[in-house]
């Protein structure tokens, strides 16, 4: 049962989580992180770092996000050469992205 990075963290990319991933499951991409559904452990340490509460177990995905399960394991694949495990600065305006919804179009795969 991997965790999933869903919806809130597009344009914030909070970083606290990577930084306590035991396994270094994060990958990072441009303005959103993934995580490594091969690599997790399932320790659940992630969770109460994600300041705009986006880490989910796959099996507690709200029916909304449950395309960011898919969206993790491909980016994760992607994305396998950023791997994550510090705290950066989060996105300019990251506090503002945090309460909006309906982000995905936001999302940019590609650095």
């Amino acid at each position: 049962m991997p965790y999933v990075v869903t919806e809130p963290c597009i344009q914030c990319k909070y970083t606290n989580c990577a930084a306590v991933c035991p396994v270094d499951a994060f990958r990072e991409g441009p303005n959103f992180l993934a995580i490594d559904p091969n690599e997790c452990i399932d320790c659940d340490a992630c969770v109460s770092e994600c300041p705009v509460e986006a880490i989910f177990p796959d099996d507690e995905v709200p029916e909304k996000w449950e395309g960011y399960i898919e969206l993790n394991e491909r980016l994760a694949e992607q994305w396998e050469d950023r791997v994550i495990n510090e705290t950066q600065d989060a996105l300019e305006n990251a506090d503002e992205w945090a309460t909006k919804e309906d982000k995905l179009s936001e999302l940019q795969e590609e650095w």
